[in-house]
């Protein structure tokens, strides 16, 4: 009598030791070896908002599986939204990790002003499970010239600039949340935050695609500007996290 063990590539011992027990009741085994088919990568469910989302039912997002959101806090140097102060505590209150995003505008004022600026609105951090480093939201400029009318140098000098008061103020490295086609026009390729901060990659695509030079990899992506989410009236910003909840939560406390 004859059969045959089929078994995954990842596990050729188990395949041994089957043939073997077989051998010893008079059975003939032939191992058939098959590819491993890989575990899909773990993602986390997330959202951002702005004041444009309305009154938001937190508890609702919460149970319809949503785990992180980031949530505006200020933009340039004068504006902090309206809807801040509630959207923040409401979401933490919920179980939803959240944090703040400030959106730049580096022709208004020096990045050192627009960090102080964010974490002295909302954009401070605290280790307490359910508040991540802030992002700065760096992308193509919705009043005039793309790059702000900054040269590549200029505009790496401001957001080197952001970056360091932020870490200086909060003891964080912050996110960045940016395109890939706005960070290599306005940049010029930099490389340099990538082995610290964050990327927070916009693309609605089925894909991130190819990100930032130097950057290894993504850790939030936004995928679509059209999600639909209970608790939220009309369209919101989706996002992934690139790990497990428990590894969100161990960015939330820099552990």
């Amino acid at each position: 009598m004859s059969t045959t063990v089929t078994v995954s590539h990842n596990t050729p011992a188990v395949g041994r030791l089957l043939a073997a027990a077989l051998t010893l009741l008079g059975v003939t085994a032939t191992i058939l070896v098959i590819a491993a088919v890989p575990a899909r990568a773990a993602t986390t469910a997330g959202i951002d908002v702005s004041h444009w989302q309305g009154s938001i039912n937190w508890t609702s997002v919460r149970n319809s599986g949503i785990e992180f959101a980031y949530i505006k806090a200020t933009e340039g140097t004068s504006y902090k939204d309206p809807r801040f102060n509630t959207n923040y505590v409401a979401a933490y209150n919920a179980g939803v990790i959240r944090g703040a995003y400030h959106f730049a505008l580096p022709d208004r004022s020096s990045g050192a002003v627009q960090a102080n600026y964010l974490a002295s609105n909302g954009g401070a951090w605290s280790a307490d499970s359910r508040t991540l480093p802030a992002a700065l939201d760096i992308e193509h400029n919705p009043y005039g010239a793309m790059c702000y009318g900054l040269s590549q140098s200029a505009m790496r000098s401001w957001i080197n600039d952001f970056l360091a008061t932020y870490r200086s103020r909060t003891g964080r490295y912050a996110v960045i949340y940016t395109t890939t086609s706005w960070w290599t026009s306005c940049t010029g390729n930099w490389t340099g935050p990538w082995s610290n901060h964050p990327l927070w990659i916009a693309r609605w695509s089925s894909s991130p695609g190819t990100l930032p030079a130097g950057a290894p990899y993504w850790s939030f992506w936004q995928y679509t500007a059209s999600g639909s989410v209970a608790g939220v009236a009309g369209a919101v910003d989706r996002n992934h996290w690139n790990g497990t909840r428990a590894r969100l939560v161990a960015l939330a406390n820099n552990t």
